[in-house]
């Protein structure tokens, strides 16, 4: 059973922590959390980042949504998940580091691609790629055309970011950078954007 599955996983991670290791959490809890990094991640379940960074507890204040898109800055007063989790990372933890990580096969870049038309209409996820339409460059197919739009929306939350007047402030002031990663599912491979348009291998092919 899944479920199952998953409570066996939790009472292998309190003995790991909480009966090996006890400190972390009785820190963590005694002082609060103080992650240097944030890493916003799709939603897809082959890409954790705390699982693929093999990160302890604590070190990563994470946030997950579809297609790892940020959207630009918008107090509209209606509810913004990722925007509230990037502003108390930014404004109250105080991060360091913010990283947009990408992967390849990814779903929603697919459904950007392909079209709201294509296929059944879904309520929220056709509005939320948008996000990144100017990632798409022009009307293309095919595999490496997808791999440039996943990087290419990684740009595109990367400039989006750019957009929060109190992530520019920290950026400008030199207090904190900003990354773009995309995870290579194909092989384990990790590519770094260097410059707009310009990437390169952190892990060997």
């Amino acid at each position: 059973m899944p479920i199952n599955r998953l409570i066996a996983g939790v009472k292998s991670f309190r003995r790991k922590y909480f009966e090996g290791r006890p400190e972390i959490y009785r820190d963590l809890v005694q002082h609060g959390q103080h992650p240097e990094v944030m890493v916003i991640a799709c939603a897809d379940s082959r890409v954790n980042p705390s699982i693929i960074t093999e990160a302890a507890p604590g070190q990563l204040f994470v946030v997950r949504n579809v297609a790892n898109l940020v959207p630009p800055y918008s107090p509209d007063g209606r509810p913004h998940g990722t925007a509230a989790a990037l502003e108390y990372a930014v404004r109250d933890l105080d991060v360091d580091h913010i990283v947009v990580l990408g992967h390849t096969h990814c779903g929603g870049i697919k459904r950007l691609c392909d079209g709201a038309g294509n296929g059944p209409k879904r309520e929220f996820i056709d509005d939320w790629v948008k996000i990144a339409e100017t990632a798409r460059e022009q009307e293309q197919t095919g595999e490496d055309y997808l791999r440039a739009v996943e990087r290419n929306a990684v740009a595109n939350s990367l400039d989006n970011l750019r957009s929060y007047p109190w992530v520019k402030a920290r950026l400008d002031s030199g207090d904190i950078e900003i990354h773009g990663f995309v995870f290579d599912l194909d092989g384990g491979n990790l590519h770094r954007m260097v410059d707009k348009g310009r990437w390169e291998a952190v892990l060997p092919a």
